[in-house]
């Protein structure tokens, strides 16, 4: 596996997190690769492990819990309408991203999860769809909108988002091969 990214080197390619802590800012990366090339990588504890660190290297850190929310509903085995936990997991998410600056990229990915959660599939594509525009490699939104196109069947628009930012997926950036 290639070298996990730091906060510099996320904001060095134009995806800035909002959190000071490189090590959540690496295990956010350790997430997203192996959810991206579905793997469970057990030297680096695989994803609930990475997680598990995640929050706890930092817990206010509002993208770790897109990622953690977002895997568990679009992992489908869970809903916010059967699942208080999970429902106050999403809810704690919105908030927190209301008592902190953040980029209007992390805002548009915490929407996307809360309508999402709420039942609002072509809606939280809109958003993951809006994120990609002006942040083609944005792999998170990438995935999550595939998954979620993929889910309602839109063969096309899992196309057509692909195609969209297959340009800006030159050799350089973390997982285009």
């Amino acid at each position: 596996m290639a070298a996990l990214r730091d906060c510099k080197a996320w904001q060095d390619a134009g995806l800035v997190l909002s959190t000071t802590s490189n090590e959540a800012c690496k295990l956010f990366d350790a997430v997203l690769t192996q959810y991206a090339t579905w793997t469970n990588n057990e030297s680096l504890g695989g994803i609930d492990g990475c997680l598990s660190k995640l929050k706890a290297a930092d817990p206010n850190f509002t993208m770790g819990h897109v990622i953690a929310n977002g895997l568990e509903l679009i992992g489908t085995g869970r809903t916010v309408r059967l699942d208080r936990e999970l429902d106050s997991a999403v809810r704690a998410m919105v908030a927190l991203s209301k008592s902190q600056p953040l980029t209007e990229r992390e805002r548009l990915h915490v929407s996307a999860l809360d309508v999402f959660a709420r039942g609002q599939l072509p809606k939280a594509c809109d958003l993951w769809e809006q994120i990609l525009q002006s942040h083609p490699t944005d792999l998170l939104a990438l995935k999550f909108s595939h998954d979620t196109y993929f889910y309602l069947g839109y063969q096309r628009q899992m196309r057509d988002s692909v195609a969209r930012v297959y340009p800006f997926w030159t050799r350089d950036v973390p997982l285009s091969r």
